[in-house]
């Protein structure tokens, strides 16, 4: 066991200071970005495989008037960026263009995939910034090919890269009930599909909570063994081979990348059967971010056990030499040993 002493003291002030920034910053910043007027989201029925052209036009519709509300109230940013989602090739699932914003974008075919993969975002991922999320989730499908398809999920609402938000599990927790409820849709929809969570910076934090909540709202109790093996015998999506524990969220593998930690001292703190993997790049910055958790005013600040290290227990994949944005770069190490997981080529994940 480590014994206290400088280095933890220093994780402290560190956590403290960027606290302290958190809060002064984001009082300005507030202010600058009034709401934006936009359109309810489009009413849908329940959505099926033979509905979802139909949900994809209500929710092109919906972007097209978010657009001309926009413009007419003078961002034309934001009218911009939600114009490009009425494009006929577009595909959402959901679309909410109220406040920062929401939206969930299928590339491939939804129904007939055979392996899925879901992309959860981290800070400062909104309609504004939407692009840049879009770019990596149309790479790893090309990378995927005609098995795959790929769910760009924005179901929440992510924190400020500089914000008291990004330093707590609080967004993740409102997040986690979304992203349960979305991965039960995605079972009807596809219900033989193999899904898997790649889990992106603060996103990382989301789909730790989302794991270990749908264990707690099940009240279940999973033997203890190896990190990230399953215990117990249920169905379908965990992976080949092994079953899965009343209570775990239903996806194969989870895929922590750029992750600032998860809030989860180790992976049998997820209580999950899901293959738990994790990777960062080299000159990614989020290596400097303090991997500790400490009790400010009444409330945990920071995330714990750094995702890639021993003590964690998650299979590392190489992730090259990329920075905090290039995970999904095309012709990365990291893109390939991603696409390889979805797929179910763990023989082949090169390892860091």
């Amino acid at each position: 066991m480590r014994r206290p002493g400088r280095l933890g003291r220093l994780s402290r002030g560190l956590l403290a200071a960027l606290v302290t920034a958190a809060v002064v910053v984001p009082v300005s910043a507030a202010a600058a970005h009034p709401e934006i007027p936009a359109p309810a989201p489009a009413r849908l029925t329940a959505v099926s495989p033979a509905t979802l052209d139909e949900a994809y036009a209500a929710n092109r519709a919906n972007a097209a008037e978010a657009a001309r509300m926009a413009a007419g109230h003078g961002d034309h940013g934001r009218a911009a960026a939600v114009r490009s989602m009425a494009d006929p090739g577009r595909h959402f699932l959901s679309f909410d263009a109220r406040g920062s914003g929401r939206a969930v974008e299928i590339f491939g075919d939804l129904a007939k995939a055979e392996r899925v993969a879901v992309l959860v975002p981290g800070s400062d991922t909104n309609l504004d910034t939407y692009e840049r999320f879009r770019a990596g989730a149309d790479a790893l499908h090309k990378r995927l090919g005609i098995r795959g398809a790929v769910v760009a999920w924005l179901g929440y609402e992510t924190p400020g890269t500089i914000s008291p938000e990004v330093l707590t599990t609080g967004r993740a927790k409102d997040a986690a009930p979304e992203l349960r409820g979305f991965i039960r849709e995605l079972g009807g929809l596809n219900p033989q599909a193999r899904v898997s969570l790649l889990c992106h910076s603060y996103g990382t934090v989301v789909c730790a909570e989302a794991a270990e909540s749908a264990f707690r709202a099940a009240g279940s109790v999973r033997p203890s063994g190896p990190a990230g093996a399953s215990h117990a015998a249920g169905t379908s999506r965990t992976p080949s081979g092994e079953g899965r524990a009343v209570g775990d969220l239903d996806v194969s593998d989870i895929a922590l990348f750029g992750s600032p930690g998860t809030g989860a001292d180790s992976v049998a703190g997820l209580h999950t059967g899901a293959r738990v993997w994790a990777g960062r790049g080299a000159d990614d910055w989020i290596v400097d971010v303090p991997h500790a958790k400490a009790d400010l005013f009444g409330t945990t600040v920071g995330f714990g056990t750094d995702p890639v290290s021993p003590d964690f227990g998650a299979r590392v994949f190489a992730a090259g030499d990329g920075g905090h944005s290039d995970y999904l770069k095309p012709g990365s190490v990291s893109l390939d040993n991603l696409a390889r997981i979805v797929l179910g080529e763990t023989s082949e994940v090169t390892h860091a």
